[in-house]
């Protein structure tokens, strides 16, 4: 997590403990935040410190993390991507629009081979990922006005492919990958750690990776250096899209069903986890390693809650201050940065 900052912060790293605490403020509150709900919870409720509910947790954000992936990209890129639930939804549709149902469903699908579906939703989650791209590096649009259009757009096209309907059938691999396990390690735990993986190791390692924290750090910079930033952007948000519509196709296995809405939560769920976590919303600071922690914040919180039998309108109460108090440390710890840079 540190490790991705280290580039942009060489050379001006802050002496003395003091300045230094606050200048890693945004990585060190939110290890202390799970460090103290886990204590909590487990103080709280026997049942919690368990194995077996660690499995639970991990299964529990398994999807918000496949999401989460790509919009760490984007963020990182001081941009936001309103879309990525409505593009999970529509994907997570099309796989099952292009499969075969049982009889009694009543949707006018079209059945085709296993493969061609998965590639076929692929293709449509980058599509519309390609779309928000455009308009924000084309057409000049900011991206919390495209992607809220696209929301709604993506909402369109999957009341359109169910209409009200309920499908149930998926490809086998999507089946296997979203509701199977593997030794009794879920396969949808899998392909969550090894895209979050992915995304760590694009993001520290690679040309690509120091690209998008150098047009997130500082945009007009990464222009005079000669980077071509539209390119950067689109390509994230493209990222984004894809990682949705996996989430999305795996989700649908998991819960064993698609339909209009199911994956509206995972909106606030995906920032939640990526701000939570300490990657900054104005670019540049943060990664991958970042939105593990989040997702884990998120995860013992959500499921530490249920063993304590909070009231479940108490609970969103609670994760809506644990945000709010998440984005006030980043803006704060924006403003010392911006302090120190002076």
């Amino acid at each position: 997590m540190a490790s991705s900052e280290t580039a942009l912060a060489a050379g001006r790293r802050p002496r003395g403990v003091a300045p230094f605490l606050r200048s890693q403020m945004r990585n060190i509150a939110p290890f202390l935040t799970l460090i103290f709900l886990s204590a909590f919870f487990a103080f709280a409720s026997p049942s919690f410190a368990t194995l077996d509910n660690l499995g639970n947790i991990l299964t529990q954000v398994s999807v918000t993390g496949i999401i989460a992936v790509g919009l760490t990209f984007v963020i990182l890129c001081a941009e936001i991507d309103l879309s990525i639930a409505s593009i999970a939804n529509v994907t997570g549709i099309a796989i099952a629009y292009f499969t075969l149902q049982e009889s009694y469903v009543n949707i006018a699908n079209i059945p085709l081979p296993s493969a061609v579906a998965i590639i076929l939703s692929i293709l449509l989650c980058a599509l519309l990922g390609l779309v928000n791209a455009l308009g924000l590096t084309v057409i000049g649009i900011p991206s919390f006005i495209m992607t809220l259009a696209m929301m709604q757009i993506a909402a369109g096209v999957s009341a359109l492919l169910v209409r009200g309907q309920i499908a149930y059938k998926v490809p086998g691999l999507i089946t296997t990958l979203g509701s199977g396990s593997i030794g009794g390690i879920p396969w949808i735990v899998i392909v969550a750690a090894i895209m979050l993986l992915g995304g760590h190791l694009v993001l520290t390692y690679t040309r690509f990776g120091r690209y998008v924290y150098m047009v997130g750090g500082n945009r007009e910079a990464a222009e005079y250096s000669g980077l071509n930033v539209k390119l950067i952007l689109g390509a994230v948000m493209v990222i984004s899209a894809v990682c949705s519509g996996i989430g999305g196709m795996l989700g649908v296995a998991h819960f064993g069903s698609a339909q209009q809405n199911e994956f509206d939560t995972y909106l606030l769920d995906s920032i939640a986890a990526v701000v939570v976590g300490g990657t900054s919303l104005f670019g540049g600071r943060g990664g991958i390693g970042n939105t593990i922690v989040g997702l884990f914040v998120l995860g013992v919180l959500n499921n530490g809650l249920d063993h304590v039998n909070i009231d479940s309108f108490l609970k969103i109460l609670i994760r809506g201050l644990i945000l709010l108090a998440a984005l006030v440390i980043n803006v704060y710890a924006q403003r010392l940065r911006e302090k120190a840079a002076e």
